[in-house]
């Protein structure tokens, strides 16, 4: 069976409910809209489902004219306005996830009192400028089968969602995306950077930001990666060629490299990074 593309996800507010989408343009930064909003506390740190998991209620939906709808039980409903044309790097708000420092736009008193009902805490939504607010890279590729054989050894089912990815494959063999380095996808050519380790949200309801089944000690068992101290699922990607294409669900995925030829041709680093919330 080919490789094709067979769903396609992105997460407009960093980690808040999914859009699944049947198209997706891509752009440098990943897909369009994808963590292009966060939510950071009053000192300017990024918030997540790891400390919040209310956020996986939180709906965002962006317009084409660069607006977005937010829903949530717990917060009500805004719409946020484009984010303003900037003239000046003194509009910016230096925001912080992990240790890396992004310059946003702050969304107004009205998206902070929002946030702050959502958190019930003193909380403001910003807006990427030009960089989004994934964790590490851009892009999550999942493969359909490594799900399947997880799943296998879980005594029940877990959808991917629990994984939060932007491109899940289907055709390949399980675990295949480990020796995979670069993949084309109609125009657009993506670099399987580093492998990504997993945390606490892989356990919670996407729907409902519950606690569900835990996979992380089942996968503890066969996915350890000792160089980086967790256990891996799916691979964080960065878009190397083709900004601007459009991807589709149902397009054929061909591998253009594998690790292995890369590191006989002059090396190839394993190391990983945090999943991408």
């Amino acid at each position: 069976m080919r490789a094709r593309v067979v769903s396609l996800h992105r997460y407009p507010v960093k980690s808040g409910r999914v859009n699944d989408l049947g198209n997706a343009r891509l752009g440098r930064h990943g897909l369009q809209y994808d963590r292009s909003w966060l939510i950071v506390d009053a000192q300017d740190r990024f918030i997540t489902q790891r400390t919040h998991p209310a956020l996986a209620r939180l709906e965002a939906h962006p317009e084409a004219d660069g607006s977005l709808r937010l829903t949530h039980p717990l917060a009500g409903s805004l719409t946020l306005p484009p984010p303003p044309a900037l003239t000046s790097s003194d509009a910016l708000r230096p925001v912080r996830v992990w240790s890396r420092e992004v310059a946003a736009m702050d969304c107004g008193p009205e998206a902070a009192a929002f946030a702050s009902r959502l958190i019930d805490a003193p909380a403001r939504i910003v807006a990427a400028s030009d960089a989004t607010f994934p964790d590490g890279y851009p892009l999550l590729i999942c493969n359909a089968a490594s799900l399947a054989d997880l799943v296998a050894r879980l005594p029940a089912p877990i959808p991917m969602s629990r994984f939060r990815p932007n491109i899940v494959v289907e055709g390949w063999e399980p675990w295949a995306e480990d020796g995979i380095r670069t993949l084309r996808i109609g125009s657009a050519r993506l670099r399987l950077v580093k492998a990504c380790t997993r945390c606490v949200i892989t356990s919670l309801d996407q729907a409902t930001g519950e606690q569900g089944l835990n996979p992380l000690p089942v996968l503890r068992g066969f996915r350890w990666d000792t160089a980086l101290k967790g256990v891996t699922f799916g691979w964080n990607a960065e878009v190397s060629a083709g900004a601007g294409a459009m991807l589709r669900v149902g397009d054929e995925v061909e591998v253009l490299e594998t690790r292995q030829a890369a590191a006989a041709a002059g090396g190839e680093s394993s190391k990983g990074t945090r999943e991408v919330t």
